[in-house]
């Protein structure tokens, strides 16, 4: 196919898109001097998969961690991987060990490294922990730990899950200091055992009790907001006493309406960001927490449909967190049953159709919602849209084969060449009589453009095609080169580098397709 595309860049960068069928260009202007949030990391999890592949054979142990780490490429110039930053590890709570009786799914199950007796085994989540040294040994360094519940021994029911108990916490008042020194001794346990440093912790998950986790399902348990203070008071504590420096982030919020308002909930699961970062409520505060930073994760879950959602509902977010001075994470995202755009969540999908919804999701995450992280829910599933890979073990479960994806790939537009440090830059959009045209960065039908300038000084333009037609660019970019890097369903063309984009030179890029430039 033959590459036409054409930006131009003055006092910045200038992107034309030029619409099929002769209408007037679009100028997409690329305001160096409007920067906007600091980004920090591409992540993705380990749950559930990791436990049992990071026992498989080595050569599929390898290969899944190139596809997820490596910044690297091969003897041809593509990429390897999509160069994830941050690795995010699931802390069990032992219905692993519980079998059957735990009211989880087998698949769903994780282990402990406390056990029933009090001491520690430092060998559990063995396959967890070898793909810690599979990220660490391909160049990512930072990693968060996070819970879906307390450890079973801690919990009012005996459980991982929430069953029968309603929306509150699932640990007994008793234990809410042992919850902490768990906490502890897993951050330091990990560091004296594997060398790896937990720079993050999540103490609870999902708590705004959206899916209420009765089983049998997964681990998880809601929470109130007092609970969480209540816990994340005594975490901070511990931590302090034993000079621990990992942060503690909350509140992994299931829905972004839960964040600033409530939904599906009540007000003690509700109004996340005022809760804890407003001063004025005493109950809950934890903004003057020495380990905990003004910063709030939240999960992209049930508002990416009507495509109005997916813009105004990030807006709201952002004005709230705008008001009370706080930052943003996206730690969490899959596709879930109300995505029927794509069909849903059932069913694997390998193709453009998932990831380029995906990656409208990211825009507006990165655009609207001013996310400092983005990060994608299981690196690896099965036949369902929740993992960048996809599975296929065999009879016995010891062994298997994994696939890429195009939805991994497109994730790898961002975070290959979006590195931590970036920041990114505001996009404005005039038509041909120069009138500008708000929100012109952002046609969720169409084209989709955000940029960003790397610590050493690199630009780095993201541009997606939602469309089902080629659109036209013209790159005037003085003394600038660009690298280009396209992901769209032509096989093999997966970050795939399709040349050089130079001043005055037309390109195209193609129909249902994302391509990046960086800059030489």
């Amino acid at each position: 196919m033959t590459n036409k595309l054409l930006i131009a860049l003055f006092s910045g960068i200038t992107l034309f898109n030029q619409p099929a069928h002769g209408q007037d260009a679009v100028k997409f202007t690329i305001q160096s001097d409007h920067p906007q949030q600091t980004m920090e990391y591409f992540s993705a999890s380990d749950a559930w998969s990791m436990n049992r592949i990071g026992l498989w054979s080595e050569n599929v142990q390898t290969q899944v961690a190139d596809w997820l780490f490596s910044t690297e490429n091969d003897e041809k110039g593509y990429p390897k991987g999509i160069g994830l930053s941050l690795w995010r590890f699931n802390i069990g709570a032992g219905s692993s060990e519980q079998g059957e009786a735990s009211q989880i799914n087998p698949q769903t199950r994780t282990e402990c490294f406390l056990t029933a007796n009090g001491t520690y085994n430092w060998e559990k989540q063995a396959g967890q922990r070898r793909f810690l040294h599979l990220a660490k040994e391909r160049g990512v360094n930072h990693f968060l730990g996070f819970l879906n519940s307390p450890p079973v021994y801690y919990t009012e029911n005996g459980l991982a899950t929430n069953t029968g108990r309603g929306g509150t916490f699932n640990l007994k008042k008793e234990h809410y200091l042992d919850f902490a020194r768990f906490l502890a001794d897993v951050v330091e346990g990990i560091e004296k055992h594997d060398g790896i440093k937990f720079n993050y912790i999540c103490p609870v998950n999902e708590p705004d009790g959206h899916w209420n986790w009765t089983g049998p399902k997964q681990e998880g348990t809601p929470a109130t907001n007092r609970e969480i203070a209540q816990a994340v008071r005594l975490i901070s504590k511990e931590f302090s006493n034993r000079g621990i420096d990992s942060k503690i982030l909350i509140n992994e919020s299931s829905d972004y309406r839960c964040m600033y308002s409530t939904h599906m909930t009540d007000w003690q699961r509700g109004f996340h960001i005022q809760s804890f970062f407003n001063p004025d409520s005493t109950a809950t505060y934890v903004g003057n927490l020495p380990n905990v930073p003004r910063l709030i994760v939240g999960h992209s879950y049930w508002t990416n449909t009507p495509l109005d959602n997916l813009r105004n509902i990030r807006c709201a977010l952002r004005d709230t967190l705008d008001k009370y001075d706080v930052d943003f994470w996206q730690t969490e995202v899959c596709i879930m049953g109300n995505d029927e755009e794509i069909g849903g969540g059932g069913g694997y999908d390998f193709t453009m159709k998932t990831a380029l919804y995906v990656a409208r999701v990211i825009h507006h995450d990165l655009v609207y919602a001013k996310a400092k992280s983005w990060q994608w829910w299981r690196s690896i599933g099965g036949d369902y849209k929740d993992g960048l890979l996809r599975e296929y073990p065999d009879e016995n479960g010891k062994d298997g084969k994994v696939v890429d994806s195009k939805l991994m790939w497109a994730l790898g537009n961002y975070s290959r060449f979006i590195r931590p440090g970036a920041v990114r830059l505001a996009v404005s959009a005039a038509d041909a009589t120069g009138k500008m045209i708000a929100e012109g960065d952002t046609d969720p039908h169409g084209i989709m453009c955000s940029a960003y300038r790397n610590t050493d000084g690199r630009l780095v333009t993201v541009v997606i095609n939602y469309a089902t037609t080629d659109k036209d660019f013209t790159l005037h970019a003085e003394k600038k080169n660009w690298s280009m890097y396209r992901t769209s369903d032509i096989a093999g063309e997966n970050l795939a580098p399709v040349g050089k984009a130079q001043s005055g030179r037309k390109l195209q890029i193609p129909a249902r397709s994302i391509v990046t430039f960086v800059s030489l």
